[in-house]
C-alpha cells in the first residue's frame, strides 16, 4: 500500500507522543514492504535545538519518504496552516490512505473524503482539554475532532475512555488501538553523573514535555515539602509559553535537590529511565502517555495521577495519587520512597509492559485498517 502521514511535527523526533507514534508505526511499514510519506512540519520548532538547515535537507529516514511541509512558527496558525498545505500536497500523491494524527490536523481529512480517498484518523487525545490553548485553537480542535467522527473512514483511539466519549458524543464506533514499546537496553549510571550528579536510585523521575496539563508544578510543590536526600529530576522541553518554563525554573531555584535537564534523548535518555527509584507522571489530561509506558518498559517504580487513562495503561502495576491534590502527592511519594515492596518487583512490571504493549502488534492492527478502508469493510476490533 501507499500511505501518506499527516498530523506530527517531524520525525525523527521526540518532542512528543505523536511523533514517537508515527516514526515507530511508519518505520515498520516499510519494513513490511509499503510506502509511507511523512509529512513533517517545516518550522523553527525543533525542540531538540537541531539545526533546522541540516534537518530540512533530510529527504529519507529508514525507507520513510519525507516531505517538509512550509509552516508558519506562529502557533496560533500552525496546525491550521500545516495541515492544509501538506492535504493538498497529498491528494496528488495517489495515496491508498491518508492517515491524519491529532485532532487539529483532521479538520483537513474533509477534502480527501470527498474526493474518495480513505482516509484513517487516530485520536491521540482529547487535545480541546489541554489548557495551552486559547479560544480559537480550541474551536479549531473541536472542529477537527467532529470532522474526524463523521467522515473519517476509521477512527483510532489510545483508551476506551476517549471510544467511550466518542459513542456518547457523536455516536460514532472506534478502534481501540494501544501504543507501544521498544524492548530497553539498560545503561549504567555515566552521563548523569558526570552531568548532573546522579546515583543509581537516589532520584525521582519526571520526563515529558513541560507544559501545564502534565501536573509538573503539583509534583515540585509537593516534593519540596519532603524531607529525604533523594533528588527530583524534571527531564523534557518546553513547548508551552516562556511564562510556564519561567514558573518551573523559579521553582526549581527554591530547592536546590531538584534539577532541570532540558531535553533528552538518546542514552541519556536511557540512562535516566535505567537508574531512577520512582517514575511520576502528575498529569491532569493525558491521551497514552508514552513515557509512562516507556517507564514501566524499564521496570521502574511508577507512582501516576488517578485519570482513567494512566490507570487504564498501569492497571495494578503502579500506585496512584489524587488528581492534583498536593497533599495526597506528598504523602504518596513518602510512602514510596520508604516502602518499595509497595511496588511490583521489576521483571513483573517488565513482562506486563511488554506483553500489553507491542508495536508490531499496533502495526498489524493498522495494517487491517489501511485494508479495510480501501475495501470500505466495517469491522471494529482491538488489539
Amino acid at each position: 500500500m501507499k500511505i501518506a502521514m499527516i498530523g506530527h511535527k517531524r520525525i525523527p523526533s521526540r518532542e512528543g507522543g505523536v511523533e514517537i507514534v508515527v516514526e515507530e508505526l511508519s518505520t515498520r511499514l516499510v519494513q513490511m514492504g509499503h510506502s509511507v510519506t511523512a509529512y513533517n512540519r517545516k518550522g523553527r520548532n525543533v525542540a531538540d535545538k537541531t539545526a533546522d538547515r541540516e534537518f530540512h535537507k533530510l529527504k529519507n529516514y529508514k525507507g520513510i519518504r519525507i516531505v517538509h511541509v512550509p509552516t508558519p512558527d506562529k502557533k496560533a496558525l500552525n496546525a491550521v496552516v500545516y495541515s492544509f498545505l501538506a492535504t493538498i500536497m497529498a491528494i496528488f500523491g495517489n495515496y491508498d490512505v491518508i492517515h491524519y494524527h491529532a485532532e487539529g490536523p483532521c479538520a483537513m481529512l474533509v477534502i480527501p473524503h470527498f474526493l474518495g480517498i480513505r482516509t484513517i484518523a487516530t485520536i491521540h487525545g482529547l487535545d480541546w482539554q489541554r489548557s495551552k490553548w486559547g479560544g480559537f485553537a480550541t474551536k479549531f480542535l473541536k472542529f477537527g475532532e467532529k470532522i474526524a467522527a463523521r467522515y473519517a473512514d476509521e477512527v483510532v483511539v489510545l483508551s476506551t475512555n476517549v471510544q467511550q466519549y466518542f459513542k456518547d458524543t457523536y455516536n460514532r464506533e472506534t478502534i481501540y488501538i494501544p501504543n507501544g514499546v521498544n524492548r530497553t537496553e539498560f545503561r549504567e549510571p555515566d552521563i548523569i553523573t558526570r552531568k548532573f550528579g546522579l546515583e543509581k536510585e537516589k532520584y525521582i523521575l519526571y520526563l515529558g514535555r513541560l507544559v501545564p496539563e502534565k501536573g509538573i508544578t503539583y509534583l515540585m510543590d509537593a516534593y519540596s515539602k519532603l524531607d529525604t536526600d533523594m533528588k527530583l529530576v524534571i527531564a523534557g522541553g518546553g513547548s508551552h509559553s516562556n511564562e510556564y518554563i519561567q514558573r518551573i525554573k523559579e521553582k526549581a531555584q527554591k530547592d536546590d535537590r531538584i534539577i532541570l535537564t532540558g531535553f533528552v534523548q538518546g542514552n541519556l535518555l536511557a540512562e535516566l529511565y535505567s537508574n531512577c527509584y520512582l517514575y511520576v507522571l502528575p498529569s491532569d489530561i493525558e491521551g497514552m502517555p508514552l513515557s509512562l509506558l516507556e517507564g514501566m518498559s524499564f521496570g521502574r517504580k511508577c507512582l501516576v495521577s488517578d485519570i482513567p487513562e494512566n490507570m487504564e495503561a498501569c492497571k495494578d502495576y503502579a500506585r496512584y495519587f489524587k488528581k492534583g491534590n498536593v497533599k495526597d502527592l506528598r504523602d504518596k511519594l513518602r510512602e514510596s520512597i520508604d516502602n518499595p515492596d509497595l511496588y511490583r518487583n521489576k521483571d513483573e512490571i517488565m513482562d506486563y509492559c511488554y506483553t500489553r504493549f507491542n508495536w508490531d502488534k499496533v502495526t498489524g492492527a493498522s495494517v487491517r485498517l489501511y485494508i479495510d478502508a480501501i475495501l470500505n469493510v466495517e469491522r471494529i476490533d482491538k488489539v
